[in-house]
């Protein structure tokens, strides 16, 4: 994620040397939109965990489409199949168990596709200078100040005046840069954070990676199609 992250700011810093236009830092205490998801990238290794609501559907049998939801304990109840355990399986191997189960006494041949249509396996990226850079997993309402908590918060070389989140919204990268100080004092809102989210705190360790991009990338260079 780490590397990934990095390959994506050296793009930016390229867009940002190719610009013709003058400079301007990353906007402060600006209000972010909500992102396009908070869920996470779908891949073929996704595993199914407690909790995730699942989209089923069968084959030529209607009445066994519809939306599932795995409980607290990893399990899950469909009728003809009853309760089972459905975490640690991706949804492909969970459509062939569930084919299996299914031509066992009900179906000939039955057809099953499975989606994961929402993960609670949500995360937020925090990186820069705090003490424990990673990628952290959120639930419910989650703010910037508590963001950066899961990380042991900022390190003694950071520079708390400037956060940098960054968020997709319309099919663009956005970003914009928040004041801890601010914040903590009462002087700024503490903007909620979403799944996806990716948190850079300015500082020391952060420039070692970054460059001064978190200061004098172009604003326009921080918009970009996926």
């Amino acid at each position: 994620m780490r590397v990934n992250f990095v390959a994506f700011l050296a793009g930016l810093l390229l867009l940002a040397a190719c610009s013709s236009g003058p400079s301007s830092d990353v906007p402060q205490n600006v209000s972010l939109a909500v992102p396009d998801t908070t869920s996470l990238v779908q891949s073929g290794d996704l595993r199914i965990g407690p909790m995730d609501l699942l989209e089923i559907s069968v084959f030529g049998a209607p009445d066994l489409d519809n939306s599932y939801q795995v409980d607290f304990e990893g399990n899950l109840k469909m009728p003809l199949i009853g309760s089972f355990r459905a975490t640690g399986y991706t949804a492909s191997e969970l459509a062939l168990y569930l084919e299996g189960r299914l031509a066992e006494r009900f179906l000939q041949d039955p057809d099953v596709t499975v989606r994961i249509s929402e993960s609670q396996d949500r995360v937020v990226t925090v990186d820069g200078s705090v003490s424990k850079p990673g990628v952290y997993p959120i639930s419910g309402q989650m703010t910037l100040l508590q963001a950066i908590a899961l990380s042991g918060g900022p390190t003694e070389s950071a520079n708390p005046r400037r956060v940098v989140v960054f968020r997709q919204i319309e099919g663009k990268r956005n970003a914009a840069g928040f004041d801890l100080k601010a914040i903590r004092a009462g002087k700024a809102d503490d903007p909620l954070i979403y799944g996806n989210d990716i948190i850079v705190v300015d500082g020391s360790e952060a420039r070692r990676t970054y460059g001064d991009f978190l200061r004098s990338v172009p604003l326009l260079a921080l918009f970009f199609i996926y």
